[in-house]
């Protein structure tokens, strides 16, 4: 069963669609794009407020400043304000 006996951890909270852009997109988000899912594992600053996404993939994706996405976010829900 993953997530038992030494597999990958297994993710706690729940998954809430949240509107990202530039700013407040976040390692572990799962961005759309093209109607295909990809999970940011990392992220870097670029000029003018863009950010270069990372995916699990190994693609990446230069998000303008302001670009506007939908991602799938997991939260806490006993954290309050906090997606």
């Amino acid at each position: 069963m993953p997530g038992h006996g030494g597999d990958a951890p297994v993710a706690t909270g729940v998954l809430v669609a949240v509107e990202i852009d530039a700013a407040t997109v976040r390692r572990g988000d799962q961005v759309m794009i093209g109607a295909q899912a990809f999970t940011v594992r990392d992220l870097s600053t670029l000029a003018g407020g863009a950010k270069r996404l990372v995916f699990d993939s190994g693609d990446s994706f230069v998000m303008g400043s302001r670009t506007v996405l939908w991602a799938a976010r997991r939260v806490d829900p006993r954290r309050r304000g906090r997606a």
